[in-house]
């Protein structure tokens, strides 16, 4: 019955990390949460009492970058830690892991909702491109009047996650956050 109650204890305390972790934003996006992107891969608790309030609890939380050498990561990092320490967290370790790498599957419906009002247009639902021909031209609605008549002008957007696109119909240039 213990053990039972120890696993409660700490999906609890998941959620409320999972709950703070979503005022963490991405400095390059920022209308999307470390929890939109869907870096956050597993929490794991050590030492001290699992049960709130923190007090010695560690928390380790692994993190995938969207990119591996994404510069972003160190600022998510921080971040994390300080919205993490205000929250009566002492001990907090932040692992990146590599493998399996992040992909745009892990991302939330939300947060590609936000991506599209924010002016980004999100990953295709359906990826028409990414495991064939490099650079391979793929139809990308634009997310500011949702004409599919878009070019690409460049491969590389204002992160190296994004390309860069212009609508045909309303003339907005817009970034893409690529899939992969």
């Amino acid at each position: 019955m213990d053990s039972i109650k120890h696993h409660t204890d700490n999906l609890r305390d998941e959620q409320r990390i999972l709950k703070i972790l979503e005022t963490v934003f991405d400095p390059e996006v920022p209308v999307l949460s470390v929890i939109d992107l869907g870096i956050i891969r597993k929490i794991e608790f050590f030492g001290g009492d699992t049960k709130p309030p923190p007090g010695d609890l560690g928390i380790n939380v692994y993190i995938t970058p969207t990119y591996s050498g994404c510069p972003a990561m160190d600022v998510i990092a921080m971040n994390m830690r300080i919205t993490l320490a205000t929250q009566g967290f002492k001990k907090i370790k932040i692992t990146q892991i590599l493998s399996p790498a992040w992909t745009t599957d892990w991302m939330s419906e939300a947060g590609k909702q936000k991506l599209k009002d924010y002016g980004i247009a999100p990953p295709t639902p359906r990826q028409q491109v990414c495991n064939e021909k490099l650079f391979a031209e793929e139809a990308i609605q634009c997310p500011h009047c949702n004409s599919w008549h878009t070019h690409r002008v460049s491969e590389f957007g204002s992160t190296a996650c994004k390309a860069l696109y212009v609508c045909d119909n309303c003339k907005e240039p817009f970034d893409y956050f690529k899939c992969h």
